[in-house]
Formats: C-alpha cells, structure tokens, sequence
C-alpha cells in the first residue's frame, strides 16, 4: 500500500481536475478500500460472527415467549 506522503507532488495535475491532487488521493484511498474488500473474511471472525448471530436469534426467540 502507498502512504499519501508516497503520491509524487512533482506529478502533471489534470488542469480540469477542480480537485488537483485530492483527486489522486482519493483514486489510491478508493484502491486501497477496493482491496481491502476483496480479501476473505477470517475463519476465526466469520466463526465469532455465527456466534453471535446464534446469541442474538436465541435472546429475540425468548423475549417474544412472554417476556
């Protein structure tokens, strides 16, 4: 991943770009987020997710018989 200290302040900015170098910035945060998504959620979360939804099923199903 590219820090923001890493984006070139020597690069030709687009004179129609009304945003200069924001918009480069915003492209590697977009690409970053982009690859962040892609990856696999971990065995061990996806685990303590189902965990939990479990919990959460088992606590509405006995607060609705009368609680």
């Amino acid at each position: 991943m590219k820090m923001a200290a890493e984006i070139s302040p020597n690069k030709a900015v687009n004179k129609t770009d009304p945003l200069g170098v924001h918009s480069e910035i915003g492209r590697k945060l977009k690409q970053y987020y982009d690859d962040l998504t892609s990856e696999e959620v971990p065995d061990r979360f996806a685990e303590l997710l189902k965990q939990l939804e479990e919990q959460e099923t088992t606590i509405d199903s006995t607060a609705g018989k009368g609680g």
